[in-house]
């Protein structure tokens, strides 16, 4: 059995605070297969209430993490354009240790974003 889990973070860096009520949906991917694995909310904190992918599930492969930021950026008020310049961001990653933490973070403004392996 393994120890590792993932976790993820949002941080609004347009608003300077944490993202909360963002929805992300996490997928597994096989070849052309795409299997739904988790898909919560972020809390006040903009971190899920728990891993998204606990150590009973986890497993090395390719994964996607979808952060629905035109959803959330509409919900905290900042202008829309037609269409949102960000809307749906994937982040496709991959899992080669069973027994690592796997902290995949999202700092999202308006109109940019980035992500790193986190600890």
């Amino acid at each position: 059995m393994s120890n590792g889990y993932l976790t993820t973070h949002v941080l609004d860096t347009g608003l300077g605070r944490p993202a909360a009520n963002l929805q992300i949906t996490l997928f597994r991917l096989e070849g052309e297969a795409r299997t739904q694995c988790a898909q919560m909310l972020t809390n006040a904190d903009g971190r899920t209430d728990s891993p998204i992918l606990p150590v009973e599930e986890f497993r090395t492969g390719t994964y996607e993490l979808v952060f629905e930021a035109g959803a959330y950026l509409d919900d905290v008020g900042m202008p829309p354009e037609t269409p949102r310049f960000l809307d749906v961001i994937p982040i496709r990653f991959d899992i080669s240790d069973v027994d690592a933490h796997y902290h995949v973070p999202l700092l999202l403004s308006s109109f940019g974003y980035s992500t790193y392996r986190g600890s």
